[in-house]
């Protein structure tokens, strides 16, 4: 009987490119009845995995010898669709789309276009959407789903499933495609009513694939383990140092910890971090449910915990006055912020003070009241100071960009919510900059190693964003020197830098075009760097409780440091689809938080209708203008409801540029807030003149 490798080795060689399943089989000398349909589910799975195409013939073609590329489609509501890839994006119109929908995997053809971006869907290799939300709508004999995600362009035909009434929020399994017709689908879940807060972020979780309860066979394996006594044996007790936490009032799990004291001229600083490995056992239940969240997610009114609440908000969180097992990074670092000696050992602590980035601040701040309610951690916390100052001072010269990105606080208090900018104070800085010591420390060590690991990197920006980015400083009349082709973190970072210095209102606009120019930060197996950072080896290693790439990295760590180098390789065939898998399950996270959060927003802006607001211009297109008030709330002003003009959009430019008035990111404007719109999670400005 044939085999999946000696058919991939007859495509490659060309020998039956251009063939049917029956001359394949003859080929092959297969004339059973069994062996040949043994021969399609092959062909079957190698067209599922897109690695042929069948022809319109019905010949099967390797898609390299028909010109074919292949991508995700990323939908738009008008019905057009754009083949995303790494060699850039190709448009596709409605009616070369052939019956295929958002997020689908396609093999396409370029057929030309304006530009030379247009093509046109030749087969479809597997479907994205399996699974939507949306709202159900009855007709006389049958029904149908919109979908909330207007990127599925769609209406879904509803055809069995549950009942439910017009106006209700529904999950809809899809069940049938046909080119020509809509999908079809049967509804497994009504979620309740459309436009009522809870219905519509139970919908969201819904649409992102988000797991809301843990199997019971996880959740019995994590009280097992919850269960375990803590026995020191083999760790380097540190229960007598003194070690404290600092984090929001409304964290909710503890998985880091810091001490740190002076010895001469050097700082000795101990990252302490959460040993989740030590109750999270490779292959069990609980490592494969962990595996397949990849991520704790967080919205304003719970948190979907990575691991069940007996491991993130028990054990295993580094609570005030309990013993706790972790693995510390211990650094000797001297005046300039190098790191000239480090330790990496399983350790056992027992932090002294659960602090708050509130709290922190106050007593470095000089607050008398709070430096008498913690007199035994003021040497330590200027220390602390001392050398976050120390190490801020390293970063910013060898070109470390800092993204100051405005991000929401959100709070729910007795059903009422609130929206306000998050502040950033002292505490969060030295946080964050020994948290990013401790990576770039355990990365290097690892690397030096050459052991399979998985580490955080961040590609420079491509060529033509970071070309649109200096054409748009250049019309703002900001000096820019950098060469699009090869630009470096330091020219970015001196960019901001210069504009902080001058108190410059346009920083955070700036600020939040440069992050548009710049790639994605991601997981890979290879160390490629860190362009944000300006960091040449980084890693996750200070947050197992609630991701799953450095809980995996603790396990590979940990086998190095028992000297079980051949067992740590072993984790080499593992690591490359592990760091795709937390790649994908945090940009599934991201989008959910930014999703609630919004909706979170426009619900808290429906109280304030009527009312009138500075703001920022925040985008434009070619049909709005987009702006952000102070608390983040981002809503758009429709351009049939802008001065009447002949507008014309610039896109190089960030401009939708007027005969008489144009509008650009950063420009200072007043607006009236004249609409909420709680299923769209938008938020319908107009100009406050106007």
């Amino acid at each position: 009987m044939p085999s999946m490798e000696t058919l991939r080795e007859k495509f490659a060689s060309g020998e039956f490119a251009y063939k049917k399943e029956r001359e394949i089989c003859r080929l092959l000398g297969v004339s059973a009845k069994s062996g040949r349909a043994a021969v399609a589910e092959l062909l079957s799975r190698l067209v599922q995995e897109g690695e042929i195409v069948m022809d319109e013939r019905g010949r099967y073609v390797p898609p390299e010898k028909l010109g074919l590329v292949k991508g995700v489609l990323n939908g738009n509501e008008r019905g057009f669709a754009f083949l995303v890839r790494k060699e850039g994006d190709l448009f596709i119109p409605h009616r070369s789309l052939h019956g295929a929908e958002h997020k689908d995997t396609v093999f396409a053809k370029i057929v030309g276009g304006e530009r030379g971006d247009e093509a046109e869907v030749y087969s479809i290799v597997s479907r994205g959407v399996t699974r939507l939300t949306g709202t159900y709508f009855k007709e006389e004999k049958s029904g149908y789903v919109t979908p909330d995600d207007k990127k599925y362009f769609d209406d879904v035909r509803v055809r069995g499933g549950m009942r439910a009434f017009s106006g209700e929020k529904v999950v809809v399994k899809l069940t049938a495609w046909q080119e020509g017709k809509k999908p079809e689908g049967e509804i497994v879940e009504v979620l309740g009513r459309g436009g009522d807060l809870s219905v519509e972020e139970e919908a969201l979780i819904r649409a992102n694939g988000l797991a809301e309860e843990f199997p019971q066979k996880v959740l019995f394996e994590a009280r097992r383990a919850a269960a375990e006594k803590i026995l020191p044996a083999g760790r380097k007790d540190l229960r007598d140092a003194l070690i404290i936490t600092i984090d929001g009032e409304d964290a909710r799990d503890f998985d880091d910890a810091i001490g740190i004291s002076c010895e001469g001229e050097y700082y000795r600083l101990g990252v302490h971090i959460a040993d989740v490995t030590h109750y999270v056992r490779r292959g069990g239940a609980l490592d494969n449910e962990a595996y397949a969240r990849g991520t704790s997610v967080y919205f304003p009114d719970r948190v979907l915990p990575m691991l069940p609440v007996e491991l993130s908000n028990g054990v295993c969180s580094l609570q005030e006055g309990k013993d706790r097992l972790t693995l510390s990074c211990i650094m000797k670092v001297d005046k300039k912020g190098k790191v000239v000696d480090s330790e990496l050992v399983p350790s056992l602590i027992r932090s002294r003070n659960r602090m708050t980035y509130t709290s922190v601040a106050k007593i470095l701040d000089g607050d008398a009241k709070e430096r008498a309610r913690y007199p035994h951690l003021v040497p330590m916390l200027e220390e602390c100071r001392s050398l976050a100052d120390i190490l801020i001072e390293k970063r910013e010269k060898r070109g470390s960009i800092d993204l100051d990105v405005k991000e929401a606080k959100i709070t729910v208090e007795k059903g009422e919510i609130f929206v306000a900018e998050n502040e950033r104070n002292i505490a969060h800085r030295l946080i964050e900059e020994f948290m990013i010591l401790a990576n770039e420390t355990v990365a290097s060590f690892m690397a030096a190693y050459e052991m399979p690991f998985v580490y955080r990197v961040h590609e420079k920006p491509s060529e033509e964003k970071a070309a649109m980015f200096k054409s748009y400083l250049s019309e703002l009349g900001i000096k820019a020197d950098f060469h699009p082709e090869n630009v470096r973190p330091g020219e970015y970072g001196k960019i901001l830098g210069a504009l902080e210095a001058a108190n410059d209102l346009r920083r955070h606009v700036v600020n939040r075009v440069m992050l548009r120019s710049m790639s994605k930060a991601r997981y890979s197996e290879e160390n490629i760097g860190h362009f944000g950072l300006a960091s040449a080896c980084y890693c996750h290693f200070t947050s197992p409780i609630r991701r799953y790439p450095d809980l995996l990295i603790h396990r590979i760590i940990k086998l190095v440091l028992e000297g079980k180098a051949e067992e740590a390789e072993r984790f080499s065939s593992f690591v490359p689809s592990a760091a795709i898998n937390c790649s994908e399950t945090e940009r599934r996270a991201d989008e959910a938080e930014r999703a609630v959060d919004e909706l979170y927003k426009v619900w808290y802006m429906r109280g304030h209708i009527g009312e009138q607001y500075d703001a920022i211009v925040s985008g434009v297109t070619a049909f709005a203008v987009f702006a952000e008030l102070k608390n983040t709330v981002e809503g758009r002003i429709r351009i049939e409801n802008l001065p009447a003009d002949n507008y014309v959009f610039v896109e190089q430019k960030y401009l939708l540029k007027g005969e008489r008035r144009s509008f650009k990111i950063g420009d200072p404007i007043r607006i009236t807030v004249a609409a909420c719109d709680i299923g769209a999670r938008k938020c319908e400005f107009l100009l406050a003149e106007e």
